[in-house]
């Protein structure tokens, strides 16, 4: 099977760079900004970002691209900063952080009679796939829990697609706007839920 056009010019860029270079190249899910630097009024409850759940052929120190609907391939010489879910976790966080004015907890004590405001986030799709797009399926769950009321929840998916060019870097900036957009999401979706218990997922 023969590579398609995108993915060949990467490999064969990476291969190239190897060749003229020992040096590994990190990456990282977490923007150099936040994607959003527009002033909020911060929420009445606080934020708690859980651990994320990313599939397994993923969740590897390398990056990793789809070459067809059938085969993955591993760059070895491109590396994540950190674990890809501790990546996409912190990236998650600090936007949601600019968008809802509130910190995450991180496993922090919080304030006793504040409202607290969980969120698992459960990656069922992470792709990549060269000269197309960063693609992101993801199903996540707010839970607000306040004391001497009885927690309630809400689950929703989220599908977004990023357009990306061939070149690596602009993978990688794709899935930092997917994460953005993501937030985007759930921001708005928590902030409505909040002060509406009835309130139901954005429409897809």
């Amino acid at each position: 099977m023969t590579l398609r056009p995108p993915l060949l010019m990467l490999v064969s860029a990476l291969i190239l760079s190897a060749c003229s270079s020992p040096a590994t190249r990190y990456h990282t899910l977490i923007a150099a900004q936040p994607r959003t630097t527009d002033a909020v009024e911060p929420v009445g409850f606080q934020l708690q970002v859980l651990p994320v759940r990313i599939p397994v052929q993923a969740d590897q120190p390398s990056l990793v691209v789809r070459e067809s609907d059938g085969r993955l391939t591993i760059l070895e010489s491109a590396l994540w900063a950190s674990p890809p879910a501790d990546e996409f976790h912190d990236a998650l966080a600090i936007e949601l952080e600019h968008r809802l004015g509130v910190r995450d907890l991180a496993g922090l004590p919080g304030r006793a009679n504040t409202p607290v405001l969980s969120l698992r986030t459960d990656v069922r799709r992470f792709d990549s796939l060269p000269g197309l797009h960063a693609a992101l399926d993801v199903v996540w769950n707010l839970e607000m829990s306040e004391r001497g009321r009885e927690s309630r929840t809400l689950t929703c998916a989220s599908v977004i697609h990023e357009q990306a060019g061939a070149e690596l870097d602009s993978l990688v900036l794709a899935h930092q706007r997917a994460i953005a957009g993501l937030a985007d999401t759930i921001a708005r979706t928590a902030r409505h839920w909040a002060t509406n218990p009835d309130g139901d997922c954005p429409q897809p």
